[in-house]
């Protein structure tokens, strides 16, 4: 969550430091659960089902291997999937009372026992099709929710549309942006990802990066060859989108052979220094009673502007996480 707000803070100006978990929990604009690449997102709740019919659609918890795996039947899985949903209406149970409730909807200890998988393998099932989320935590333990019921409401959209949308929303983000890329970031498989591309037609335009094949929003290929560095520098924090997409392009977004400092092991990803769109660097920050600790370490010298910027979104990151600024410079 911590990863989350931070992500939000580096692109909204003047984010209140109580605004993300306020939208989560009291507004419910804001919806937590499992979405693209099966990990956790918190997506606008009026859009939730706009951003799961792609990983609702790819229905790869089906597949053989899977089933195999985990050692359940699909049609098991889709009981348990339809009676979790049955257990989460009107309510918002702990992982033990939905185990208790569904075990008790299917008869079956054995069946609603296997909720107890680690990371949500059985719950991403329901997530995926719009029946579960997650509702504000009870101390240390995760509670989850029936969205339908959670927001009070679902909007739906054609599963066609939605497709479209996605992938328009993606390369207006991230565009030029190649097959595997977007695949990766949805977590489907590459052949998927290209038809979905394709079948935006005239939207979308085939353009090459240094020679590899890439797509594009038309609209946007006049915007794309005149831009210019815009003289920015962002904190971005662990796991960001940013850094994500950038991985299988990692050396064009670096100054040097820096990946490994960025793309650790067990899928973790550094807080990134971003300058003019480039990963310059990394940083970290600890608490330290009334003072915030944050290290910057840069993988360049960095110009007088970008180092004048750095210590603005630090003081920027003080101000929103509470404490008195105490930035240090390290040398890679």
């Amino acid at each position: 969550m911590s990863a989350a707000e931070l992500a939000l803070w580096a692109r909204i100006e003047n984010l209140e430091p109580d605004a993300v978990p306020r939208a989560l929990w009291e507004e419910r604009s804001l919806i937590k659960t499992w979405a693209m690449r099966g990990t956790l997102h918190l997506l606008p709740s009026s859009e939730l089902h706009l951003w799961q019919v792609v990983p609702g659609l790819d229905r790869r918890y089906l597949r053989p291997a899977w089933l195999t795996y985990f050692g359940i039947t699909a049609e098991e899985l889709e009981r348990l999937t339809a009676a979790v949903a049955d257990a989460l209406d009107g309510r918002v149970l702990t992982r033990e009372e939905l185990i208790d409730e569904v075990s008790g909807l299917l008869d079956s200890e054995e069946l609603g026992a296997k909720l107890r998988f680690s990371w949500g393998s059985m719950l991403k099932p329901a997530a995926f099709r719009c029946l579960l989320c997650f509702g504000p935590s009870l101390g240390s333990k995760a509670r989850f929710a029936l969205p339908e019921s959670w927001l009070g409401g679902l909007q739906r959209v054609d599963d066609d549309r939605a497709e479209r949308e996605v992938t328009r929303r993606f390369l207006g983000t991230y565009g030029p942006a190649t097959r595997d890329v977007y695949a990766q970031w949805l977590g489907i498989a590459r052949i998927r990802a290209g038809n979905l591309l394709k079948a935006l037609g005239d939207d979308v335009t085939a353009v090459h990066i240094e020679g590899t094949p890439a797509w594009a929003l038309t609209g946007q290929l006049e915007g794309i060859s005149e831009s210019q560095p815009p003289g920015s520098v962002r904190l971005l924090p662990a796991f960001d989108q940013y850094v994500l997409v950038a991985s299988r392009d990692a050396p064009n977004f670096l100054p040097g052979p820096f990946s490994d400092r960025i793309y650790r092991p067990q899928g973790w990803l550094s807080p990134v220094l971003l300058v003019d769109g480039r990963m310059d660097g990394v940083w970290k920050y600890e608490r330290k009673r009334s003072r915030l600790l944050v290290q910057i370490e840069p993988f360049v010298d960095l110009p007088a502007w970008a180092r004048q910027a750095v210590e603005q979104e630090a003081e920027r990151l003080a101000l929103f996480l509470g404490g008195d600024l105490d930035l240090r410079w390290i040398a890679s």
